[in-house]
């Protein structure tokens, strides 16, 4: 129970950090977007990078850095590229619910969750290589240590998806939509920035 524990509080400790996949989650929970399919997605593939961490794949990342080198740039444009398109929307006027501007598609939004989690080098160093090798000191228990830390994602992420609702009377106004959609971009641009630089 120690290593299940355990790997619940470092699994919390990892995601709690306000990043891009976050800031994206928080929207669209906002919006009521494919809530539920962001969510899933999300902590899917939170799971699937715990996984191959506790079962050893860190070494792999280790032997072949260009996977983390590749995820960097690519990474760095699509936040770019990302951070863009919140400043534009940020910029116009005409609409009161960013809702009906950016109706997109189940596939779309999905496509998105995916880029933000497997295009994230940070994801790599964080949850396959630290946690893998955090993992090594549970060698009887990994399974439990894993599925600690894969609850604390799904619990954060349905709860940060859903929970935006509770933040809705604040996003009754145009503008506090155009603010948040500043935020984002700066967000989107710093991430990217620090990555390339």
């Amino acid at each position: 129970m120690t290593a299940f524990l355990y790997g619940l509080g470092i699994g919390f400790s990892l995601i709690l950090a306000i990043g891009a996949q976050n800031a994206f989650v928080l929207k669209q929970g906002l919006k009521r977007q494919h809530v539920f399919w962001v969510c899933l997605v999300c902590a899917l593939s939170d799971s699937v990078l715990i996984y191959l961490g506790v079962i050893g794949f860190s070494q792999i990342i280790v032997s072949f850095p260009m996977i983390v080198i590749l995820a960097k740039y690519f990474g760095a444009l699509f936040l770019l590229l990302y951070g863009a398109k919140h400043f534009y929307a940020a910029l116009q006027s005409s609409a009161l619910y960013p809702s009906e501007l950016e109706n997109d598609s189940l596939y779309t939004i999905i496509g998105l969750c995916l880029a933000f989690t497997w295009l994230n080098p940070h994801v790599y160093l964080d949850t396959v290589i630290l946690v893998g090798s955090l993992s090594v000191q549970f060698s009887q228990q990994r399974d439990l240590f894993a599925a600690g830390c894969m609850l604390a994602s799904w619990l954060f992420f349905f709860a940060l998806g859903y929970g935006a609702r509770m933040l809705l009377p604040i996003f009754k106004s145009t503008r506090s939509w155009k603010i948040l959609d500043m935020i984002i971009g700066l967000m989107m641009w710093t991430i990217a920035l620090t990555l390339i630089i």
